[in-house]
């Protein structure tokens, strides 16, 4: 069995090829910008405008939960600065709940729906 060099392989995958190795590398280009225009810069910033939301929630707003607990925040109790891990304390119906700050989804507007 004998052994190409990795180069002398390289280039004779260049030439097998017509020279047609820029259009393909100006493909998967264009594919990956279109995927991070797309898909994954629209998704970071969501991301970031949630993260900034629950980051601003104060007492008497509307909350859901990612359990689907909907609920209005009765306290939160934060250590030193606000963080992710902050304890909310919330009131859905005749309950209350302590959850943490990092697991609201969607900040309401409406009253908290008691069911």
């Amino acid at each position: 069995m004998t052994f190409i060099p990795v180069s002398a392989a390289f280039a004779a995958i260049l030439q097998v090829g017509g020279g047609q190795w820029p259009g393909l590398v100006f493909m998967y280009g264009a594919i990956f910008a279109i995927f991070y225009f797309l898909l994954i810069r629209p998704q970071q910033q969501q991301r970031k405008k949630l993260e900034a939301a629950v980051m601003a929630v104060k007492k008497g707003d509307d909350i859901v939960t990612a359990g689907g607990v909907v609920g209005e925040i009765v306290s939160i109790q934060s250590k030193d600065a606000p963080s992710m891990d902050d304890r909310i304390t919330i009131k859905s119906g005749d309950s209350r709940l302590i959850i943490e700050r990092g697991r609201i989804v969607r900040i309401g507007s409406g009253p908290a729906v008691a069911g």
